[in-house]
């Protein structure tokens, strides 16, 4: 079972920064693939970005492109999402989680870690 315990998180005013971590413990080889989700008030929870643990393999949702970056650190089983530019909508709570593979990483539906709020002010 792979637990996952999000962080950093925050109020940040537009075009402001903030790096999310995602500590991972208890992941095993088939958990190859690691993602950032977001839920916004009264919307879906949507996928932000996902990683390869081995492969580096980037994918990103095309609201965040060129603002976002997703990294891992496989020494400290972590992974990180860079957000820069920040803007109102970026608003939600942030999620991290481990799918089983890139074919189902944007349609994936939990387990997901507990959350870290997100608020950008105008």
């Amino acid at each position: 079972q792979v637990q996952l315990v999000e962080s950093g998180g925050g109020l940040v005013q537009a075009g402001g920064s903030l790096r999310l971590s995602c500590a991972v413990s208890g992941r095993t080889v088939s958990s190859n693939v690691m993602g950032w989700y977001r839920q916004a008030p009264g919307k879906e929870r949507e996928f932000v970005a996902a990683i390869g643990w081995n492969s580096g393999s980037t994918r990103y949702v095309d609201a965040v492109k060129g603002r976002f970056t997703i990294s891992r650190d496989n020494a400290k089983n972590t992974v990180y999402l860079q957000m820069n530019s920040l803007k109102p909508e970026d608003t939600a709570v942030y999620y991290c989680a481990a799918p089983r593979s890139w074919v189902v990483v944007a349609a994936w539906r939990g387990p997901f870690g507990q959350g870290t709020q997100v608020t950008v002010s105008s």
